[in-house]
């Protein structure tokens, strides 16, 4: 405790720059600036600047109802220059106001007044919010020296694996615009220079990593050295990356270099013990193979195996496919709720299987010797959210637009939450169901909805869809994962534009890698939640950029039309361009539509094709 001299030197000291008045009361504070409300479907987000006052304890949000009194709302930190307030509804308007208190109290005058009127989004609208609150976690929340994505919200552990699904976060940040190319180059940048820098075991990243220093920080006891499985979705991530972004600046080039160098340096042979069958999880300098852990299917390691098989460098070979990844127990063959699964186990495993290898990897319109993954992750989504309609441990809440079971938090700890009473505890993790986007779109569409607009009040923060929830319990997470946020927005990118799909397919490599594992061309499946997909047609844009028409091609390979096609026209914000939006039907054999774009700014925007059940999207430039 300071000694009556010293809170006298101190009170002397304030006095001299004005913070104290002279009976030692600390001065009223500065009123906030630049406050500003942002309007959504259901919330306002309020964001100020800083005051940089040393004695700032808090800030205090208040609000007014359609011109009435203002009246306090709640208080935040004074490390907070953001508030959510979630109204629940549409079409409702509020005025704003907040101040700033210090440690004795005082309080200050008023900022400036904002208004905001929450209103209907749409559903593009939405997706557009989600990611962008999403993105926020792996930019705005990263590692301030390595830029790598960190673990939950400690201050220095960062994680391989997350970064990687945050690397093509950044991705989808450049291509929706939350962030200019330059700065997202810069930060990929950041991001391989303290990778190559970075405790690496034969060319292998650890789990954790400090992200100041990149020393390995063990993820267990035994678990010390290189993770193969995290390194694959890193390795995931920096490949799209290196695909796209394709441009001739130096930082560019550079960037696809240093990825290339990375990539290369990973030995997968080496975590075979040499000459084993099977890939194994770990290998530690101090612990050897102790952990002894082989990466077998199925689950979510498809991707390492495909990358190992891949390596321009130490590639494994290519029958460790079936003598290892499907070498034990891979074929299931049965039905749950009327929905077959060929490949995966007792009703298909956490919903997590069918996303993290398939967040670059397109499992589209091919299939091995055992499956058709696109196929098998539509039943597997299927499979899960029947289940929990179905709900046989009569949890609160379950329902059809309730529903996806994966590993998150929980009530009681951590589980890998899955379709079974084992490991069914009540918990429904937001990441499950729209991390399936591109499986069923319509069925994920109607949760990401139903988790904002009903219990968004709990469920939803800073970065986004808090990580699980338990209406039995009356428990809400508020942490957020990395291996959780990726996916979400990753994941609902590749249902609009394909874009980490495009990317990462484009790599020579994995091509090759197919091939030599026996993948063959491969029809998507028709269930009874669809009819013939636009995406299983070629669909194309021309001009782009345009200055005054677009003609749009689609291939009708079929013998059907599409009735009310929809031709819609949306900003990168998400918002609907007036007057654009136009109806058009394909019948068999047409393969043109021409749209006029004159009188639209200069800018990005995203065209889409849209029936009653699905969406495509392609990407258009408009230039004057």
């Amino acid at each position: 405790m300071p000694n009556i001299y010293q809170k006298i030197t101190t009170i002397t000291i304030l006095l001299c720059i004005g913070l104290v008045l002279p009976n030692g009361v600390v001065a009223q504070p500065d009123a906030p600036t630049g406050l500003e409300a942002i309007s959504y479907d259901s919330h306002v987000e309020l964001r100020w600047n800083s005051n940089a006052e040393p004695n700032l304890s808090s800030y205090s949000i208040y609000r007014s109802d359609q011109g009435s009194t203002f009246q306090f709302l709640t208080s935040v930190g004074s490390i907070n220059t953001q508030y959510i307030d979630f109204i629940g509804a549409q079409n409702q308007s509020f005025e704003y106001r907040i101040t700033a208190t210090n440690s004795s109290s005082e309080e200050s005058d008023f900022s400036n007044q904002v208004a905001a009127s929450t209103f209907e989004m749409t559903d593009e609208e939405l997706l557009t919010m989600v990611q962008e609150y999403t993105f926020r976690y792996f930019w705005d929340f990263a590692h301030p020296v390595s830029g790598m994505a960190r673990e939950r919200n400690t201050t220095s552990t960062v994680t391989s694996g997350g970064s990687g699904f945050g690397i093509m976060a950044i991705l989808v940040g450049i291509e929706r615009g939350f962030i200019t190319q330059e700065e997202g180059v810069a930060r990929l940048l950041k991001i391989v220079n303290f990778l190559e820098t970075a405790d690496r075991f034969y060319g292998v990243f650890p789990h954790w990593m400090n992200g100041s220093t990149g020393e390995v920080i063990p993820f267990s006891s035994l678990d010390d050295g290189g993770d193969l499985v995290e390194t694959a979705f890193l390795i995931q991530g920096l490949l799209t990356a290196r695909q796209c972004i394709n441009g001739n600046t130096t930082d560019e080039i550079l960037l696809r270099d240093k990825i290339t160098q990375i990539w290369e340096e990973v030995d997968w042979n080496w975590y075979r013990k040499s000459v084993q069958q099977v890939l194994f999880w770990h290998w530690s300098s101090n612990f050897g193979w102790d952990i002894n852990l082989e990466i077998r299917g199925f689950n979510e390691a498809h991707i390492i195996y495909l990358l190992a098989i891949a390596s321009p460098t130490h590639p494994i070979p290519a029958n460790l496919y079936d003598n290892g990844w499907a070498g034990n127990n891979y074929t299931n063959g049965a039905d749950f709720f009327g929905y077959p699964l060929e490949v995966g186990s007792y009703r298909g495993g956490p919903l997590f299987f069918s996303h993290y290898s398939y967040m670059g990897f397109d499992p589209r319109y091919k299939k091995d010797g055992y499956t058709n993954y696109f196929n098998r992750n539509v039943y597997h989504t299927l499979i899960n959210r029947a289940y929990c309609i179905e709900n046989p441990g009569n949890y609160e809440g379950y329902g059809v637009n309730c529903w996806g079971l994966t590993a998150s938090d929980d009530p009681f700890g951590y589980l890998a939450h899955e379709p079974t009473a084992a490991r069914d505890n009540g918990t429904i993790t937001p990441t499950a169901a729209l991390s399936s986007m591109p499986f069923t779109p319509e069925l994920s569409i109607a949760a990401m909805k139903h988790f904002y607009r009903a219990h968004g009040e709990k469920l939803w923060g800073k970065y986004g869809f808090y990580d699980a929830f338990n209406l039995t319990e009356d428990w809400f997470a508020t942490s957020y994962l990395a291996i959780d946020q990726g996916p979400i927005i990753g994941m609902i990118e590749n249902y609009r534009t394909q874009l980490l799909w495009n990317c990462f397919m484009s790599n020579p490599e994995i091509q090759t890698a197919l091939d030599a594992v026996g993948f063959v061309p491969d029809s998507v499946v028709v269930t009874d939640l669809e009819q013939v997909k636009l995406d299983k047609n070629e669909f194309s844009i021309f001009p782009n950029p345009a200055s005054s028409t677009v003609d749009i091609f689609i291939k009708n390979n079929t013998n059907t039309f599409f009735e009310k096609t929809e031709i819609s026209l949306y900003g990168i914000n998400g918002k609907r361009i007036s007057n654009f939006p136009k109806e058009k039907q394909w019948f068999y054999g047409e393969d043109k539509v021409t749209i006029s774009v004159a009188g639209i700014p200069s800018g990005i925007y995203f065209l889409q094709l849209k029936t009653e059940l699905y969406s495509l999207t392609k990407k258009l430039v408009i230039v004057r």
